[in-house]
């Protein structure tokens, strides 16, 4: 297998992502579905971006900075599936003239992960003034089975939740960005580990459809978000607002 270089699979990533805005703040997402017959597409993202508008029926603004196209979508527009408890949400809708790539990135195998050890990176829209595109990177430091989840020895911050964590191997997409567990045991926000879920969600969303009404039959229905637990505002990686 030939060695890739960061910057060369940050380049075939970065067509595939997109910023959310809703209400409330910004987070990210990424291209996860294309549907073969029609013009429905499917982005990924963290449940918690979403999970407000999609209580409140409020509008989505899908912004895609690569091609500097962006997308409202109202509650009629979209279909929204969510794992509130694996924090992974999908938004199905019709990309119209929203200049996404043509193909999608490969997913890790279902119900497959990688190893303690494995480098991956992930690309993200920090929630701070005038913060373009970022990259990050770390090494998954274990998987916690029950969760779906990797913890990663890496930061994410306000805006990142909901990207795309991929490996080396062709931008191969591992999980999604969820959240940042700060050590906080000497009373003080010391370096601590980045939480970023698998994407078994993911195999089957858009291209499984056939019409957005099909989607939106199969929508998660709207529940109250849960509350953030005290002392906790901050390890959600996408809560706070641009």
């Amino acid at each position: 297998m030939v060695d890739q270089e960061w910057h060369n699979i940050i380049d075939i990533v970065t067509p595939h992502v997109v910023r959310i805005w809703t209400p409330q703040g910004s987070g990210t997402g990424f291209l996860v579905s294309l549907s073969k017959s029609t013009s429905l597409c499917a982005i990924a993202t963290a449940a918690h971006v979403i999970a407000h508008a999609h209580y409140w029926e409020e509008p989505l603004r899908i912004e895609h900075l690569a091609s500097a196209k962006t997308l409202l979508l109202r509650q009629p527009d979209r279909a929204i599936n969510l794992d509130s408890i694996k924090d992974t949400a999908a938004i199905t809708f019709e990309r119209r003239d929203l200049a996404l790539p043509d193909e999608i990135l490969p997913l890790t195998e279902k119900d497959k992960h990688f190893k303690a050890g494995v480098e991956i990176g992930w690309l993200g829209y920090p929630a701070i003034p005038r913060a373009s595109l970022c990259f990050f990177s770390g090494r998954i430091s274990a998987w916690v089975e029950a969760e779906d989840a990797y913890l990663v020895d890496g930061v994410a911050i306000n805006g990142v939740s909901g990207g795309p964590a991929f490996t080396l191997w062709g931008g191969m997409l591992a999980g999604v960005v969820s959240a940042y567990i700060p050590n906080r045991n000497a009373g003080e926000a010391l370096p601590g580990l980045a939480v970023v879920r698998g994407v078994n969600q993911f195999h089957e969303v858009a291209d499984s459809f056939r019409s957005l009404d099909e989607a939106k039959a199969t929508e998660t229905p709207a529940t109250e978000p849960p509350p953030v637990p005290d002392g906790e505002s901050q390890t959600k990686a996408g809560r706070g607002s641009a």
